[in-house]
């Protein structure tokens, strides 16, 4: 595990199990796409990545680029202060994590894909780090962002319309989770003995 301890009982299981869920092939995408979009190269393995992203000012250059190259940005992230900070004290570094999360939420990521701070400050999970900047390439490619793009291909919403009739004809038809009644009956079923009543 690098320069750290190794974990101990409980927390042990809980490392493995977020470790498990690191991606290499969402590493290569995300190291391809912030090297493309700022020059700047996040190395490779779990614990390279964290220690690179972990002052914030890799992830700050990301945002900014990605700014920088969308044509219409949402009102809302057009005022996002995006000026971070190149201090090597641990509260600036945090600082320029939450920088990167506040515009990228303005961007229009949704919060609920955010990773906290300390999963990347303390290195609790960066795979979770890695999917929110997954998630800002997705939402960069629905932005219409000029550059290079990561991330999964947006989903469109799809509307269909139905008429009167084709909602009626609907219910009159019993679905296949319903099942059948039909055959369905216990005779000649025999489950154990007999009872026996003696006097």
């Amino acid at each position: 595990m690098s320069n750290r301890e190794k974990p101990l009982g409980m927390d042990r299981a809980l490392h493995s199990k977020v470790s498990g869920k690191y991606d290499s092939g969402n590493e290569r995408e995300v190291r391809e796409w912030i090297l493309a979009l700022t020059g700047e190269d996040i190395g490779t393995g779990q614990f390279e990545v964290e220690k690179q992203l972990k002052n914030g000012q890799i992830l700050v250059k990301l945002i900014n680029a990605v700014y920088a190259g969308t044509p219409e940005l949402p009102p809302a992230a057009r005022e996002a202060a995006l000026k971070g900070n190149s201090n090597e004290i641990a509260f600036k570094q945090m600082e320029n994590i939450e920088i990167f999360l506040n515009a990228a939420e303005l961007y229009g990521v949704p919060n609920n894909s955010l990773f906290p701070t300390a999963d990347l400050f303390e290195g609790r999970s960066m795979a979770m780090v890695l999917s929110t900047i997954l998630q800002l390439g997705t939402e960069a490619q629905r932005r219409g962002f000029t550059g290079p793009v990561c991330g999964p291909k947006p989903t469109e919403k799809h509307n269909v319309e139905f008429t009167q009739e084709q909602l009626r004809a609907g219910e009159t038809i019993i679905g296949l989770q319903a099942g059948t009644n039909k055959l369905a009956s216990q005779a000649g079923m025999k489950i154990g003995t007999a009872r026996h009543i003696s006097d």
